[in-house]
């Protein structure tokens, strides 16, 4: 495995932890249809977030939120609507999150998250 699938592997792992000690219960991880993949999927209460996790090891090429283009948005609305066809639609309110992981092999990385990015 690359070095860059190995940090992206640990970014996710620090993502979900992170959300279960939100609260939250995790559904999917890296739910895969045609149309590409989502990281994170979680539940809490009525809840039902769908998490675009992005990690990097610094800021020296920019913050990892800088990622998530108009492109990426809209392909992550997709996404969700297919999984909503293959499990049903979903009770309560969905949102889409995303969650940025910096430095990740650290002990206690840095997470930020944002809750309604699309």
């Amino acid at each position: 495995m690359a070095e860059k699938d190995r940090l992206g592997r640990r970014g996710e792992d620090v993502a979900a932890d992170w959300l279960e000690d939100q609260g939250f219960t995790l559904l999917h991880r890296n739910w895969r249809c045609a149309e590409g993949e989502l990281d994170l999927i979680a539940r809490r209460a009525r809840l039902t977030v769908f998490v675009e996790v992005k990690t990097r090891s610094s800021t020296a090429f920019g913050h990892p939120f800088e990622a998530i283009t108009g492109e990426k948005a809209a392909r992550l609305r997709r996404l969700v609507a297919e999984w909503c066809r293959a499990y049903g639609p979903v009770r309560g309110e969905t949102r889409i999150d995303a969650i940025a992981v910096l430095d990740a092999w650290n002990v206690t990385p840095s997470i930020e998250h944002l809750a309604g990015v699309v």
